[in-house]
Parts: C-alpha cells; sequence; structure tokens
C-alpha cells in the first residue's frame, strides 16, 4: 500500500519524506487555505519535495474554468496529478486530462457507481471518503471493498485511493481489501508507529543495558 500525507504544511511533508515512508502528496484547497499561502508556491515546494503525485485541486465547477485551471496546476511541476470533484463536469475534465496524460484525483466519491464512472473517464485515483460517510451513519469501509471489487472485476488501472482517514484501523482495514492508497493527515501516520507494548518493551531494554555501564560507541 502506497502512503500520502494529506496536507499542505510543508514542514510536515518534508518531515515524513525523510523517513522514507510518503509515496505522494494530497491537498484540497481548505489545506490550501489553512497554510495562508498561494496555491502554486505550496504546490512547486511539495513537488520539489517528493518526486510521488502530488494532488492540487481546481476551483471552478463548470467545464470551461475547471479545464483552465487544470491545464494550469499541471503546468506546476511535472508530478502534479489534478484533483477534480466527482460531479458531470468533473468527469468530462478527466476524461481530457487523461487523454493528455494527465494524472487525475477525482475527489469526493461517496458510491460505488460513482467509483465506476470515474475509472470509465480515466482516473488515475479514484478517492472514496470512509470517515464522512461513517459521519452520517453510513459504512465507509464497505465503500471501499466494493470500489476494490468493481475495478478488479474489469481490470481498471484506476488506484483506490482510501482518503477520509480517521485513525489507524481505517489504514488496515483498507489494506485488508486491497486499496492502492491510503491519504492521511500527519498526526495519523505518526499514530501508525505507536504501540504501548513497543514502548513498555524498550524502557525495559534501556533499563537493562543502563545496568551494564556499557555504551556501543567507544568514547
Amino acid at each position: 500500500m502506497k502512503f500520502f500525507v494529506d496536507t499542505a504544511d510543508v514542514s510536515e511533508i518534508r518531515a515524513l519524506a525523510e523517513t522514507g515512508l510518503l509515496d505522494g502528496v494530497t491537498t484540497n484547497p481548505s489545506l490550501i487555505a489553512k497554510s495562508g499561502r498561494k496555491m502554486a508556491e505550496v504546490i512547486a515546494e511539495i513537488c520539489a519535495i517528493t518526486p510521488g503525485p502530488v494532488s492540487a485541486e481546481v476551483t471552478a465547477t463548470d467545464h470551461a474554468t475547471m479545464l483552465k485551471e487544470a491545464h494550469y496546476l499541471r503546468g506546476i511541476a511535472s508530478n502534479v496529478a489534478v484533483k477534480v470533484p466527482l460531479t458531470e463536469a468533473g468527469l468530462r475534465v478527466c476524461r481530457q486530462l487523461a487523454d493528455e496524460g494527465t494524472k487525475v484525483n477525482v475527489t469526493l466519491c461517496f458510491s460505488a457507481v460513482q467509483a465506476l464512472l470515474a475509472a470509465k473517464a480515466g482516473a488515475a485515483f479514484i478517492s472514496p471518503f470512509i470517515g464522512r460517510l461513517d459521519d452520517v451513519g453510513q459504512d465507509g469501509m464497505q465503500l471501499i471493498a466494493d470500489t476494490v471489487q468493481i475495478y478488479r472485476n474489469y481490470n481498471f488501472a484506476t488506484e483506490v485511493l482510501a482518503a477520509s482517514i480517521r485513525h489507524p484501523v481505517h489504514v488496515l482495514q483498507s489494506a485488508k481489501m486491497g486499496a492502492h492508497v491510503a491519504t492521511m493527515p500527519p498526526a495519523t501516520i505518526r499514530a501508525l508507529y505507536k504501540h504501548p507494548l513497543t514502548d513498555k518493551g524498550l524502557d525495559a531494554f534501556l533499563a537493562d543495558w543502563a545496568k551494564t555501564g556499557q555504551r556501543i560507541l567507544p568514547e
């Protein structure tokens, strides 16, 4: 499974990239607004940090303007994946960009039939939103399972990018179901490292080592 970080905080992205575990980045208008910086500037800096796909989202809702924004965004760097909403206009833009060789991340997916449409439109990534479905009493993980099954049935090349992930269990379940990518806030990625028995075991090892009075490195 690939790990993308869902943020526009460049310092966080740089720190996570140094772990060697980061495969890409997703952003959205809300995350860009939170950064307080110009979108093109932020996307360019992020693309220089990671060679993986960096999703930059259009903000227009009509087809013509959306396509112009998409062409501008993809010109920022070669690893930009243009992000479009799962609307009729968004799918039209997706088809055109895909035919031009541009990677497209279709976002705000809340049903498996929507995911099917995105794959038929040539999306490189589909972003089903797990947490937001859970918030309204639906089963977000079932959407991942259904989408993965449909894509396998028809050998679609579109990658399932599990989004709106709230906790490590979402990551585990998505991986077991066969999702290709999980995109998470920095805090959720760091939560994957943590387990109380790891901390307890390390404390015990260090306490025993301290009793020996030894040092690994020569003085």
